[in-house]
């Protein structure tokens, strides 16, 4: 056994945060990160309320400076956007990317910040998820149908062809986010892969026995926030400011709802081993840190070859 593969998140919001909107080093990250042998580059998504380069833009400059890692949104709010532009764009990017392609979809935390991003855009947000799962019932007859229509609570269109299609047929895989019954429910109906972020390893055994009921073959995913540094103590004062700066809000807080963690390269490696034992087989990791050019090779060197033995290309 390999181990679970193991993606890099481009801190897109983290550079944004401390005003630097320079686009060309989170491209030459992506490149560095399938140079050292990462296995996927992710991007995540929120134009308003954390503001950052688009997802969608960053990701198809990342395709076309890497070969082989696979490219996803960590997570993309579906329900912000109309379904068939957004069908347009992503098999598009998944041309681009020449099927490497993974579309992390959320529907969005409830937050009042979050509430305002949805409003800003003319959408309710009370109606988020049932607004995420019929875009992606949707965009999968739009990537499927050489003429697809579709009549449903938000969105109705006739006879519309949509090209150019994604490389595969159906259309790249859809990972959805999200913990609790109801999420695991639309996990198991709609979604190819599971994307959580369970603060506890044993909440995400526990979960993703009950989302393995689906009826669709799933690859059980993990979000995971991390910093890594031989000073447990100072690593635990980076994760602090970098997470505080992001979400303005205290780590004790963020650090209930979210797998986060901050110590040494073996304590790291030994919680990520937690969550491959408990079913990840996919882990998206989001550094927690100023320097990524540097935490990407420390990480590389010492965390990949713990958890996935033989990891470094």
């Amino acid at each position: 056994m390999t181990g679970p593969q193991i993606g890099y998140l481009l801190p897109t919001r983290d550079r944004a945060a401390r005003d630097d909107h320079e686009l060309g080093p989170l491209i030459r990250q992506a490149r560095l990160a399938e140079t050292l042998g990462f296995d996927s580059v992710w991007a995540g998504d929120s134009p308003i309320t954390r503001p950052r380069a688009d997802p969608l833009m960053v990701l198809a400059a990342a395709a076309e400076v890497t070969e082989r890692v696979t490219l996803g949104t960590a997570v993309l709010l579906a329900g912000l956007r109309h379904p068939i532009l957004l069908a347009h764009q992503l098999a598009t990017l998944d041309r681009i990317a020449e099927g490497r392609l993974i579309v992390g979809m959320g529907a969005g935390f409830p937050h009042a910040n979050t509430e305002a991003q949805f409003a800003a855009v003319g959408v309710d947000f009370e109606r988020r998820v049932s607004r995420l799962t019929e875009s992606i019932e949707a965009m999968r007859r739009l990537w499927t149908l050489e003429t697809a229509s579709f009549k449903g609570r938000h969105f109705d269109f006739r006879d519309v062809t949509l090209s150019p299609r994604p490389v595969r047929p159906g259309g790249p895989p859809v990972w959805l986010a999200g913990s609790g019954e109801a999420a695991l429910r639309r996990v198991a109906r709609h979604a190819d892969g599971w994307l959580p972020y369970p603060p506890s390893w044993q909440t995400y055994a526990d979960e993703w026995a009950v989302a393995q009921k689906s009826t669709r073959p799933l690859t059980p995913a993990l979000y995971a926030t991390v910093c890594v540094d031989e000073d447990p103590e100072r690593a635990r004062r980076r994760l602090r400011v970098s997470i505080e700066r992001y979400y303005n809000a205290p780590l004790e807080f963020v650090e209930t709802l979210q797998a986060m963690f901050a110590g040494t390269a073996q304590d790291t490696a030994a919680r990520l081993r937690q969550y491959g034992a408990a079913g990840a087989r996919h882990l998206v990791i989001r550094l927690a840190v100023d320097d990524h050019t540097a935490a990407l090779e420390e990480f590389a060197d010492g965390v990949l070859p713990l958890v996935r033995p033989g990891g470094r290309a």
